[in-house]
C-alpha cells in the first residue's frame, strides 16, 4: 500500500521553472537528441542550468530562444 503523503508531487510541465530533457522533448516537440545537441552547442546560455552532470532548460527563457530561432 503506498502512502498519498510519500507521492511526489505532479507539477504540470508548463508551471515548472526548468525541464529535464525528457521533459523538454515531451513539452516542445524536439528530441532528446537534438536537446542535447542544443545544449552542448549552447553551454553556458542564460537558458541553460547545468547542475553536474545534468542538463535542464529553463523553460521560460528557452521558449523565448525558441521564438528567436529561424530553425533547430
Amino acid at each position: 500500500m503506498e502512502d498519498d503523503n510519500l507521492r511526489k508531487p505532479c507539477v504540470p510541465l508548463w508551471h515548472k521553472y526548468s525541464l529535464s530533457i525528457t521533459e523538454a522533448a515531451e513539452y516542445y516537440g524536439i528530441g532528446e537528441k537534438k536537446l542535447r545537441q542544443i545544449a552542448a552547442l549552447n553551454s553556458g546560455a542564460d537558458f541553460i542550468l547545468e547542475i553536474g552532470s545534468h542538463v535542464r532548460f529553463k523553460r521560460e527563457l528557452f521558449e523565448e530562444y525558441l521564438n528567436m530561432a529561424t530553425a533547430v
